[in-house]
């Protein structure tokens, strides 16, 4: 078991271990540095058991657990790795909530979806060496695919209203301002499944809680892809929906005078919903993922007489 699996294995506090990984600064680390964390990290033994008390040794976990892949034991390339999440998304996000015509959304979308998707792939199971080549060209088939149908879906909501003038106030506040939401939350939600669906038609590696692995299950698969894509729809779905709602609230109110300052608001309140629901929703599952013996395959049964398995489950 790679040793970023045990750490999430060993610590409990999974928001706050996730708020400290998320940290931009981390970013700035070299290559070198990374490769000496890990050298660290692999020769220290309590790594394997217990949580870490020391706090070079924590910093050094932090920096290993946003920046290497528990699979591959390779760097992540900067720009996918998950301190780079927020800053890449947010502006993404704040220019897709203020189209007001279905071809810009399109546009924004498609561009939103297209890092969110890489990053997804990126940050999934590793596939096998045998295999890797054909399961990646259909990775980047399925994922191109994913991400046009979502950016036209996502820009479906504009190009209604543009279409059909809608007299309602409700409906438009429907329309523009709520529907948005949900349909961002679930088109990454099936982004995500469907980049990731090799993992549950091929199975993804189970370990015993000794490390030691015992067999492929595409259970365990399914259970990774299917947990990773609810995180991700309860994380765009909340950042798109939760700021309308409170800017609706603060004009109602009348808090902000100025009109001119609304932009500026919007824009801060969407950074502060996205950088709370980040940490929230990767801790929603342990990254170092469970699942019973009865869940599994008879295959992999008849070799263990072990009752709790672990795996990856991604980002």
């Amino acid at each position: 078991m790679d040793a970023n699996l045990r750490f999430w294995r060993a610590e409990g506090q999974r928001f706050l271990l996730w708020a400290d990984a998320l940290d931009p600064l981390l970013l700035l680390k070299s290559a070198n540095e990374i490769k000496r964390t890990r050298l660290l990290i692999q020769t220290n033994e309590k790594t394997s058991s217990e949580p870490i008390q020391n706090n070079q040794t924590k910093q050094a976990f932090l920096l290993s657990l946003s920046s290497v892949h528990p699979d591959t034991d390779k760097i992540i390339p900067v720009l996918f790795r998950p301190p780079a999440f927020m800053p890449i998304t947010l502006p993404l996000v704040i220019v897709s909530s203020v189209q007001r015509h279905a071809r810009h959304s399109f546009f924004w979308q498609f561009v939103f979806h297209t890092y969110t998707t890489a990053f997804t792939l990126i940050n999934g199971n590793g596939t096998p060496k045998a295999e890797e080549y054909s399961l990646r060209q259909k990775q980047l088939f399925l994922g191109l695919g994913a991400i046009s149908y979502s950016a036209s879906v996502g820009a479906l909501p504009l190009a209604f209203v543009n279409r059909f003038v809608l007299k309602s106030s409700l409906m438009q506040l429907v329309v523009r301002k709520l529907l948005p939401a949900p349909l961002l939350g679930l088109t990454s939600a099936f982004n995500v499944a469907m980049v990731r669906s090799p993992e549950f038609e091929n199975g993804i590696e189970v370990m015993d809680r000794n490390g030691k692995v015992i067999g492929v299950s595409k259970k365990a698969g399914e259970k990774a892809v299917m947990e990773t894509a609810m995180s991700r729809a309860v994380l765009f779905g909340t950042t798109f929906f939760l700021p309308e709602v409170l800017m609706y609230c603060v004009q109602r109110a009348r808090f902000v005078k100025n009109p001119r300052a609304l932009g500026p608001v919007r824009m801060f309140v969407i950074m502060s919903v996205l950088a709370g629901m980040l940490p929230v929703s990767f801790s929603m599952f342990p990254q170092c993922g469970e699942i019973k013996r009865a869940d599994l395959e008879p295959e992999i049964l008849s070799s263990t007489e072990e009752t709790e398995f672990f795996y990856n489950r991604g980002i």
